[in-house]
């Protein structure tokens, strides 16, 4: 016999019969089976939900996303010929003239030569770097200034040597073309190996229509554009050692001999060099940058003009830049648009939660008639807490982007705080 089921067998046992089956015994009998089950996995469920790690809390912008100068673009006072660009860093393009086409630039070409030595052989300010051998090259070049009409150090010999320091110095300033291809082969080994450096280098930085032939500019090979030029002086004013040596209106070799900067927008205007080139092929050329103080912010300006053939080219070049830098200096505005203690987010605590924030201080913009600013608030990659008193500072309202950037921090309104047990129960993914 097989064995009976166990209410059969405590019946026979007991000799009680067991009571017949009906479907509210069925039911009853299921519910009492189910229930303890059931309420085991509830409380399961809700442990696992109450220690569970909690969502990464994350800044949300409420106040506007864009912020705009009302009127139109600033006119500028270019001149009749050639091309430029004069931007704000990180702001924008205030404006431009001319075909934007490649053309000589002449020693302007140094900007690069120089940008590299100082990128692949970094200063700190106030030092005077590694030491570079004088070759004989560079020392018979030095004479090219009586015999082939070039810009060069006549006073470095054979067997010296010259700091990158004074190196760089006398590129951007008396602008030597011994020393710059001097520089190129003492780096790369060669002049040849240097320019695929400096082509390689625009292309990182974007220059699409530039190409570069030698280090110095003498070529009239080596062309670029305004706007080309420009990007490469935002890149090269970032570094402040650099801008120590170009913005200095004279310089001191190391014989002692004094030369003074082509450039002669310094020191008026918060002018910061770049780099002046002339030929009579590519005319006057100017690559030049400048700071102004202006709503709690410096800002940089940095501007390009191009293939001046007026006489005197460089006297032209620099007074047309001069003119155009003036301008933008005068066109730069600005504009409150949030105070402190607006509210401008929230912390959402991605259970539903939202903690607001505010603007720590006034927001101040830069910028001129006719430009439209993004906005953004960011935690500046600091992981966010899940609780903080009021008045913990958690990011950012930024207006802007790269050096032009302007922002005020935010903070707290009132406590964050955890989300609740209820909040955690019921969520959800």
């Amino acid at each position: 016999m097989p064995p009976l089921p166990p209410l059969d067998l405590l019946a026979e046992l007991t000799n009680t019969p067991p009571p017949p089956e009906t479907p509210t015994r069925t039911v009853v009998r299921r519910i009492k089976i189910w229930t303890p089950l059931v309420a085991l996995l509830l409380i399961v469920f809700a442990i696992a939900q109450a220690v569970r790690p909690l969502p990464e809390p994350e800044l949300t912008l409420t106040a506007d996303a864009e912020y705009t100068f009302d009127g139109g673009r600033p006119s500028l006072p270019w001149p009749d010929e050639g091309q430029g660009q004069i931007v704000v860093s990180g702001v924008g393009v205030v404006g431009q003239f001319g075909d934007e086409k490649p053309v000589p630039i002449a020693s302007v070409t140094k900007t690069m030569t120089a940008y590299i030595i100082m990128r692949d052989h970094p200063l700190k300010r106030g030092e005077d770097g590694e030491s570079i051998p004088v070759d004989a090259l560079a020392e018979k070049e030095g004479g090219y200034d009586e015999t082939n009409d070039e810009s060069t150090l006549n006073t470095i010999k054979e067997g010296d040597t010259i700091s990158v320091r004074d190196a760089l110095s006398a590129i951007m300033i008396p602008s030597a073309n011994n020393v710059a291809r001097l520089v190129a082969r003492w780096d790369a080994g060669s002049e040849e190996a240097f320019v695929k450096k400096m082509n390689d280098t625009a292309k990182d930085l974007g220059m699409t229509n530039t190409t570069y032939t030698d280090p110095s500019g003498l070529d009239a090979t080596t062309v670029s554009t305004a706007a080309d030029q420009v990007k490469l002086g935002q890149a090269l004013v970032k570094n402040k050692a650099m801008v120590d040596i170009t913005r200095v209106q004279e310089w001191y070799d190391p014989s002692g001999k004094r030369h003074s900067n082509y450039n002669t927008l310094m020191p008026k205007n918060g002018a910061i060099g770049i780099k002046t080139g002339s030929t009579t092929k590519a005319g006057g050329n100017l690559l030049f940058a400048a700071y102004k103080d202006i709503g709690g912010s410096t800002q940089t300006i940095v501007g390009a003009v191009l293939s001046q053939h007026e006489s005197p080219i460089l006297e032209t070049v620099n007074r047309v830049s001069e003119e155009v830098l003036v301008a933008t200096r005068e066109a730069l505005l600005e504009q409150k648009v949030v105070k402190k203690g607006d509210v401008v987010g929230y912390v959402d605590d991605g259970l539903g939660g939202q903690t607001p924030v505010v603007a720590t201080k006034d927001l101040t913009i830069v910028g001129w008639t006719g430009l439209k600013l993004e906005a953004s608030i960011t935690d500046g990659g600091k992981k966010l807490p899940h609780t903080a008193e009021a008045g913990t500072v958690v990011g950012s309202l930024t207006a802007g982007t790269g050096p032009g950037t302007i922002s005020v921090p935010v903070a707290l309104q009132q406590d964050l705080v955890e989300p609740g047990f209820g909040d955690k129960l019921t969520r959800i993914g």
